[in-house]
């Protein structure tokens, strides 16, 4: 298989004597999608293609007009698919694939390119005949992006592999003529090049695990707490940005000593994804060293998922957990402190909301203590213990997959820029690639 984020990912065109290059941005409109660019090549329009089933199969869509008024002796396509789809048949011996990305800005993708030594006729439809998609149990909201050429098309040599596809070994595959389809006219302006979306019928369960910390006044003790994308489904953001972020409120009586997260002063924090996209079954922990400076009864903070619009997610009881802190030889007559209004203590596993009331409130502690909680909103059950919550291990903070891009402060969301010509296009993203990467190492 191969899979990478195609709006991350670019295609190398090169354009026969001219030996120009025309980047292709993956999920946005590419650079110079004028005649000379696509040699009277165009690309017919591709409709969302929406509610697939995981494990299922597709044809892969693309057809295209020939609007020159001369015949083709030779054309190339290439079909560029997020890590959702992959291609279900044998690669054919006329067509190679690809895995690209999987590391630093850019999550994996899977790029299949074939090579048509056939006449193609002014006037004509033409579309690959057998070529299948499947949807992958990873599937959610994915991008295919198709392009057209009458020169070699060479994708890019980031990522893993040396920038040559892998040939394939099965039968070989030709266009076919489309008489039903209406061809582009000569002179038409539509690019060669096709985007369209796969939404598949599933979902991906972002949740977030608590801990319960134990020691004395005085003592320094570690906090590890846990993001996870549960799946099924892989999610994408937007590029250079966390896919979402986790804010932390600290017990009170604590000082944080060393943090892998940005603070938001008075014992809060903000964390992010460490890329900008999601795996399933991905787990991203974030560490904490705390100074116990006194003992408060019930004392207990929290770890919550940011208010933000997720449809594809419609677990809500575990998008918040409890962060206990049990201080030795303190009073704890006084309760559990637990949070006013429905659903106990919060500390069991049943997922019961023991929500705070109102944004920002604090929960009173029963007789005997202050047991604030000041937190940012709902603290409902996590669906996991408690005490099921990592202890931490002490180490230094980071993801395991590297890097936090929530420690710039940064918005949760960028729009994605139309791209520009090619070498203003490499610049930019090469000076934005390298702020981020500074910015994750702070």
């Amino acid at each position: 298989m191969v899979h990478a984020s195609p709006r991350r990912r670019a295609l190398r065109r090169t354009a026969g004597a001219v030996g120009a290059v025309t980047l292709l941005v993956l999920g946005a409109a590419p650079a110079g999608a004028a005649d000379s660019d696509h040699d009277g090549l165009v690309m017919g329009r591709i409709g969302p293609i929406d509610g697939v089933k995981p494990g299922s199969e597709l044809t892969l869509p693309g057809t295209f007009t020939n609007t020159r008024s001369a015949a083709l002796d030779k054309v190339w396509m290439s079909w560029s698919v997020t890590q959702g789809l992959s291609y279900s048949f044998p690669t054919p011996s006329n067509c190679g694939t690809m895995n690209v990305g999987g590391a630093d800005e850019t999550a994996r993708s899977y790029v299949l390119v074939c090579e048509f030594d056939q006449t193609v006729n002014p006037g004509v439809v033409y579309a690959p005949e057998g070529l299948k998609l499947r949807v992958e149990d990873s599937a959610l909201n994915d991008e295919l992006v198709t392009t057209v050429s009458s020169s070699r098309i060479q994708p890019g040599t980031e990522g893993d592999g040396d920038g040559s596809p892998t040939p394939g070994t099965g039968p070989a595959v030709k266009l076919v003529e489309r008489p039903e389809e209406t061809p582009a006219t000569p002179g038409s302006t539509e690019p060669y090049w096709a985007k369209t979306t796969v939404t598949a019928k599933s979902t991906a369960d972002f949740q977030v695990t608590g801990a319960h910390l134990k020691g004395k006044v005085g003592d320094t003790v570690p906090l590890t707490v846990k993001f996870t994308n549960a799946g099924p489904g892989w999610v994408a953001g937007e590029p250079y940005e966390s896919v979402t972020h986790f804010h932390i409120k600290m017990p009170a009586g604590t000082t944080v000593t060393q943090a892998s997260c940005k603070s938001e002063g008075e014992g809060a924090y903000v964390c992010g994804t460490s890329n900008s996209w999601l795996n399933a079954n991905e787990e991203i922990s974030r560490t904490f060293k705390l100074k116990i400076n006194k003992a408060v009864p019930g004392a207990k903070g929290s770890v919550t998922l940011e208010k933000k619009s997720r449809p594809f997610d419609p677990v809500k009881s575990n998008d918040s957990a409890d962060i206990l802190l049990d201080v030795e030889g303190a009073d704890t007559t006084g309760g559990s402190g637990s949070t006013s209004g429905s659903g106990g203590s919060g500390t069991s596993g049943s997922g019961s909301s023991g929500s705070t009331s109102g944004s920002g409130g604090s929960g009173s502690a029963a007789s005997g203590g202050s047991g604030s909680t000041s937190g940012s909103g709902s603290t409902s059950g996590s669906g996991t213990s408690a005490t099921g919550g990592s202890s931490a291990s002490g180490t230094s903070g980071s993801s395991a997959t590297g890097g936090d891009l929530a420690e710039t402060g940064s918005g949760s969301t960028l729009p994605l820029a139309a791209a520009a010509a090619g070498a203003v296009v490499l610049g930019a993203g090469g000076v934005l690639v390298a702020r981020r990467r500074a910015a994750r190492q702070r």
